[in-house]
């Protein structure tokens, strides 16, 4: 098997044995297209709940990716968009944890994984894809990869999250949020669109992480679609988060729509990413309560699905203070 870049086992614990499971993880360069998810913020935390289980853990990742993933990490420099670059990746994977895959090479990637000998798939999809359907099939991403890994042969599991609260870690979908770090260090100020009336759900990528582990280890959610989403949070509210946990108010300016999109742009944000974030802000304002509720009814739970109450944003902004300071 010959790989472009590998740095071997270095932990200083005993290494998993040669019979534990091997998982495949793939992480991509951060997108900011609309319902993108940071794959290496959770590819990490999912490395170290894997190898803190006992298995095997070897990624894929794309260059800017290549870095701080935990000791024990079996590391490829390449990409799941380009499979056909790096075959020897596959070889000796049980389980794949798809992440930032693409419809054009999506196909090529699971069969390379199957002839490998790969049992199960578990997709890192987006919120909503299901609402694709109302659209030509040549249109659909999130469904087409969905689609494509249901047909592969394989067991499946599609994880379908919230935003992730440290998307802003890795510059990825959603817009809001993505320029409190430098605003709030320089300014103590936070300026966005609908930032006193906005809501957006999020979703702590630790818990997140968990519930692809368990997608991956256990043979509980295959052919599932877990809804893997957190609580729509008012933007005034996760504000205040950050303002406690680095010990200063931090003030805001509410920006009209079109001004939010202005400096979201300048930003690099592109038009369906900044179009996504600018409607779920106003859209679940006003439909708050069915879109709470919705949250509550799913099934499994996040707390079912992770074995603990879901972690909070106050939590994740105690964890990530350094970033505002």
């Amino acid at each position: 098997m010959s790989f472009h870049q590998t740095i071997p086992n270095t932990v200083s614990d005993p290494s998993p044995s040669s019979a534990s499971p091997l998982h495949l993880l793939t992480a991509v360069e951060a997108r900011k297209g609309a319902g993108s998810s940071p794959t290496g913020v959770v590819g990490r935390r999912l490395a170290r709940q894997l190898l803190a289980a006992g298995d095997r853990v070897r990624v894929l990742a794309e260059p800017g990716q290549m870095g701080h993933w935990p000791a024990g990490v079996e590391l490829v420099e390449g990409s799941v968009t380009r499979p056909a670059e790096r075959v020897g990746v596959f070889a000796g994977t049980d389980t794949v944890f798809l992440a930032g895959a693409v419809p054009d090479t999506v196909r090529e990637a699971l069969e390379l994984a199957r002839e490998a000998g790969a049992r199960r798939v578990v997709t890192l999809s987006s919120h909503g894809p299901e609402h694709e359907e109302a659209y030509p099939p040549e249109t659909w991403f999130w469904l087409a990869v969905e689609r494509a890994v249901e047909a592969s042969g394989m067991e499946w599991t599609h994880i379908r999250p919230s935003a992730v609260m440290g998307a802003v870690l890795e510059g990825t979908y959603p817009a809001t949020g993505s320029d409190w770090p430098d605003t709030v260090r320089g300014e103590s100020t936070v300026r966005e669109a609908f930032v006193e009336d906005g809501y957006y759900p999020f979703v702590h990528e630790e818990d997140l992480a968990a519930v692809a582990a368990t997608a991956l280890r256990t043979a509980d959610h295959v052919g599932a679609v877990l809804e893997a989403v957190g609580p729509p949070l008012a933007t005034r509210d996760r504000v205040e988060s950050i303002g406690r946990a680095i010990g200063r108010t931090v003030a805001t300016v509410d920006l009209a729509p079109e001004a939010g999109r202005d400096a979201w742009r300048e930003r690099g944000w592109p038009d369906d990413g900044i179009d996504v974030t600018l409607f779920a802000l106003r859209e679940y304002a006003l439909r708050l309560d069915e879109l709470r509720q919705w949250t509550l009814d799913q099934r499994p739970t996040l707390a079912d699905l992770t074995g603990r109450p879901a972690r909070t944003f106050d939590e994740w902004a105690e964890e990530h203070a350094h970033l505002f300071r």
